[in-house]
């Protein structure tokens, strides 16, 4: 049985986490990601928090992935071995990045 969820609902029940580790531009950046992917496989993502906050993080800027990580020193290292989500605030600029862990 799936439920869809629409981005209000999906934002409030991230942050409402027991272990909540996101921003709220950083949810609606994962938001957009995931909605995108469904579009782009034509396959449903079934929506489990505890499961998204296993598979990505947040960060709020590179340097804080890239020392976490041997052997990956830039961000074009990082897109190779691993979903990259810049995550942007009204400006426009990227604010920090979400990354699927790997």
């Amino acid at each position: 049985m799936i439920k869809t969820i629409n981005e209000s609902e999906f934002i409030d029940s991230l942050l409402k986490d027991d272990y909540p580790s996101w921003s709220y531009d950083g949810a609606c950046a994962l938001f957009e990601y995931l909605t995108d992917l469904e579009e782009d496989t034509g396959e449903q993502i079934e929506f489990d928090r505890i499961a998204l906050r296993c598979d990505f993080s947040e960060y709020d800027n590179l340097e804080d992935i890239l020392s976490q990580y041997d052997g990956i020193d830039t961000l074009e290292d990082l897109q190779d071995n691993t979903t990259v989500i810049e995550v942007e605030h009204c400006n426009q600029r990227p604010t920090g990045y979400i990354i699927q862990n790997f």
